[in-house]
This record gives structure tokens, C-alpha cells and sequence, in this order.
């Protein structure tokens, strides 16, 4: 019935890059998404971060938890049975316990919540831990014309390292050596704020040790990556890829200093190029790919997507692929056979984003006007409203406040990385999505963000920003005190 009544957009109409809207549609979406003039009030819906999806439920431990509000009866059944597969603690091979059986032989966690704890955010590891929710990934420059054409189709978005592969694995199944270790060291960085102390940055430096399977290449690149929050997936993947492509500026053509890009990654399913929108990279088009992705590289579990039951054991590592697996012809052709990445992606797609909290106070008001007049919204986009295309209708059609326009941005050096992914250089990185960050120390009783985790509070992450974002830094570095504590209690609500 829809597409009956959609109509192409006329030279000039507003969003007329999207082609799921009716006339209508489009001058409610312009009205809705026009920037505030007006901060002393919030704005419309404003509370409502997912849209209906949003979640009312108690603020508590569990606030990354809930389900979308607005799925069905029937479809809260499949998030619950999705919820237990994500919490499942697989074990190795040869198991009695035949439906967890194909752990690792590698891994860095036994289940999906072992890394995304209370599906939230991860952290590094605290002095005499082991790293779990930070893991290292590895890749080395391509060597070969083969290599060279691999990137250069999108086949791959990286080289894996030939002994190691694309992750670094401590853990193993027992009667297998581990990976390594890593240990972290850090360099004080200060930076001096207008009418306070400065701040000291700790920016981590990473060694490895106690290479379980001989020496990496000597031109391994290494990235350190914490599991990032779960919340609000689906409604990301249900964007409109049009609006994605509007606020990309990669040539800066309209001079303001930011130059975001999209990343183009294939489609596994279809092996189309398509939008990469997920990971810290944004080096995967679905959610399903990063969950198969996570399923094979961090708990080393075989799916219909990644159907290799060793998961990132190498050829070089042929003890590790020696090892029994975990895949029953009884059970299905791998050890997560649809149902599970059925049912663990429609989890992943439905985990509700939380009420906004002191949207109205004046203190928010005051730094949410900051964030605007800074330059944060330049990148971090505060709303869209999605596709009425979207695969699932809890997700269409809603007004949704991510503060992220999914594209990559150059960040400087000091957050620099050095190991590029497809499109993204060893500089760049998706905006991640602000929506529940002050909900971290609630949820995963500690506050540390960016990439690898090295800021240890939102002022902190705000001071790691350069490159295309150090302009709005330098404003935030050089604000009244009151102002900077306005901002941060604006980023604190959302």
C-alpha cells in the first residue's frame, strides 16, 4: 500500500534523497529535524531517544537490557530466546553439553556477554586482570599484487597477519597454548583548560609478550578495541542510506573544516557495496555480519556466515586447527546454525535505548546550547528519522536522537591507530553514538571511553579529540568552567 503512494521527489523538495517518503512526509521530517534556535525548552520528542522503541523501564543495571517498546508480543519471545543464546557460555570439544559445544579453539570471551557486559560498554583491563572486553586487532600491510587487489575490490577491508590473523587471542582450549599477552604502559600528555588545572591524558602503549606460535611480521598493525554498547542498533541500521550520503562532506566543499566520509564495505550476503555502519571503523553493513564477525573472531564459533569452525586459527597454527569443533550434523552444518544467528541478531537489533533523564533542566539545556555552538553536532548529528522501508516496523518512521552521522572523520594523531580498515585511515573513525553514554558508570560501573578506553571520564574523551575535531575541542578547552561543566552534564543525560 505504501509504495502506491509514494511519489518521486521534485528538483528542490526537502530530503529528496529518500525515496520511501510521501510529500507529506517530507515536510514533517524537515520540520522535525531543523536544528534548535530555541535552548530554553527542549525540543519535541526530545525525551523519547528511539523513537517509540524507547525504553521507560527503572534506570538501573540492567537499563541497556530491555527490549524495544514497540515489537510485538510474539517478537518479545524471540528477544528473550535471543537474549539467552547471547548470554550462552560455550564450551570446548568434545562437550556433554552437545548444543554449547565448538569454543575457540581460539577466543577472547566464552560468551557475547562476556565482552559486552549488561550489554554495554567494555573496558581495558585494571592492574593484574586479564584483557576481555579489549581486544587487539591485527593486520600488516598487503605484500602482494593479490593483497593489493583484495583491498582495492572491498574483498577484504585488511591483511590479517599471517601467523596470528585478524585477532589476537590470550585464551585457548585447554591442551592449546593462547595467543600471548599484552601489557599496557602509558605517556602523560597535559592539556591546559581556561580557569582550571590541566588535565594529564594517559595515551596507552601496547606490548605484546609470550607469543604462544612464534614471531608476528615485522610489520604487524595493531588496534586495541573495547566492545562498544549495544543499545539502538537496529534503529541505526534503519537510517535511510540517503541521509548518511547527505551529511558526507569528504572534500570538505563547504569549507567548515569537517570532511566525514562514508565507508563502503560488501555486503556478505549479497556481495553488493553497501554503507558500512557498525564497529569502530564502521567496517560492517549489518548487524548480522558483526555478529557473525564476533561470533568467529572473539569466541571462535562457527555460523552459516563464517562457516570455518576454528575461527581465526591460521594455516600457520595447525595444532589449533588440529583441535575437535564443535559442529553436529544432528545439530546443523556449523556450531551457530540459524536459529541462533537468527535469534542473536534479532536480539542485537532490539536492545532499547533509555529515556533521556534531566532533559529539561536548565544546566542541560545551557550545555546541550555549548555542544550546538561548539561544533560537536558537526559529527555527532543528533537525530534522524528512519526509513519506512525498515525490515522491521518497530523500526520505521521513528524520530530517533543517535548523536552520530555514522560517517568516518579524521581524529588526529594522538588517536591515531596507524592500521587502516577498507575506506578508514589509520586516523579515522566512525562517530560513535552518543545516545546512554551517561548511563556507563549505571551500567558498567566504570567510565572509560573512545576505542581503546583510554579516557577515563567525558572530559577526558572530549579532550583526545583532533584532527577535524579540534577546533571544537580548542572551544571546549577554553570555555568558562560553569560552561564546560554545562557540556559535560548535557553529555551526562543522553
Amino acid at each position: 500500500m505504501l509504495a502506491l503512494m509514494l511519489q518521486p521527489a521534485e528538483a528542490g523538495e526537502p530530503y529528496a534523497h529518500r525515496d520511501d517518503l510521501t510529500p507529506k512526509d517530507r515536510k514533517k521530517i524537515e520540520s522535525v529535524l531543523t536544528a534548535p534556535s530555541d535552548f530554553a525548552k527542549p525540543e519535541a520528542f526530545e525525551p523519547m531517544a528511539g523513537g517509540a522503541a524507547t525504553s521507560k523501564k527503572r534506570i538501573n543495571r540492567d537499563a541497556f537490557s530491555h527490549s524495544s517498546a514497540n515489537i510485538t508480543f510474539e517478537e518479545e519471545q524471540t528477544f528473550k530466546v535471543g537474549n539467552g543464546l547471547f548470554k550462552k557460555m560455550w564450551a570446548s570439544s568434545p562437550s556433554s553439553t552437545q548444543a554449547s559445544d565448538g569454543l575457540g579453539p581460539l577466543y577472547n570471551a566464552r560468551s557475547c556477554q562476556g565482552c559486552h557486559l549488561k550489554d554495554g560498554r567494555g573496558r581495558p583491563p585494571l592492574p593484574g586482570e586479564e584483557a576481555v572486553s579489549l581486544f587487539l586487532r591485527l593486520s600488516i600491510p598487503p605484500q602482494t599484487e593479490q593483497q593489493r587487489a583484495d583491498l582495492a575490490s572491498k574483498a577484504k577491508l585488511s591483511i590479517p597477519e599471517p601467523t596470528y590473523g585478524g585477532q589476537f587471542q590470550a585464551f585457548a582450549v585447554p591442551g592449546l597454548p593462547g595467543e600471548g599477552r599484552f601489557d599496557i604502559t602509558f605517556e602523560d600528555i597535559e592539556v591546559p583548560l581556561n580557569g582550571e588545572d590541566p588535565v594529564i591524558l594517559k595515551k596507552p602503549v601496547y606490548t605484546i609478550r609470550d607469543l604462544g606460535y612464534g614471531e608476528m611480521h615485522p610489520d604487524v598493525l595493531v588496534s586495541p578495541r573495547v566492545a562498544p554498547p549495544m543499545i539502538g542498533m537496529g534503529l541505526l541500521q534503519a537510517i535511510h542510506p540517503g541521509d548518511i550520503e547527505a551529511l558526507a562532506d569528504a572534500d570538505d566543499q563547504d569549507g567548515d573544516g569537517i570532511s566525514g566520509k562514508v565507508s563502503r564495505v560488501r555486503d556478505p550476503q549479497t556481495g553488493e557495496l553497501t554503507i558500512g555502519r557498525f564497529g569502530w571503523k564502521a567496517s560492517n553493513p549489518t548487524i548480522r555480519a558483526q555478529t557473525a564477525g564476533a561470533f568467529a573472531g572473539d569466541i571462535g564459533i562457527s555460523s552459516p556466515d563464517k562457516p570455518d569452525p576454528w575461527g581465526d586459527c591460521t594455516a600457520s597454527q595447525q595444532v589449533c586447527r588440529d583441535m575437535p569443533h564443535g559442529e553436529q550434523a544432528h545439530l546443523g552444518p556449523t556450531e551457530a546454525p540459524d536459529p541462533v544467528m537468527d535469534l542473536v541478531t534479532f536480539y542485537s537489533e532490539n536492545l532499547a535505548v533509555p529515556m533521556r533523564r534531566d532533559f529539561d533542566d536548565p544546566q542541560v539545556l545551557k550545555g546541550k546550547q555549548l555542544f550546538h555552538e561548539s561544533g560537536c553536532a558537526a559529527c555527532h548529528a543528533p537525530k534522524f528519522v528512519t526509513s519506512r522501508k525498515a525490515d522491521n516496523p518497530a523500526h520505521r518512521f521513528q524520530l530517533i536522537w543517535p548523536y552520530s552521522d555514522l560517517l568516518l572523520h579524521d581524529m588526529g594523531e594522538d588517536l591515531a591507530d596507524s592500521r587502516p580498515v577498507g575506506d578508514a585511515t589509520g586516523r579515522e573513525w566512525r562517530t560513535p553514538p552518543l545516545w546512554g553514554i551517561g548511563l556507563t558508570e549505571t551500567v558498567n560501573n566504570h567510565t572509560r571511553f573512545l576505542h581503546d578506553g583510554r579516557a577515563g571520564n567525558l572530559l577526558e574523551a572530549v579532550l583526545w579529540h583532533g584532527g577535524e575535531a579540534e577546533a571544537a575541542r580548542d572551544r571546549v578547552a577554553g570555555m568558562k568552567p560553569d560552561d564546560r561543566k554545562a557540556l559535560i552534564t548535557f553529555l551526562e543525560s543522553l
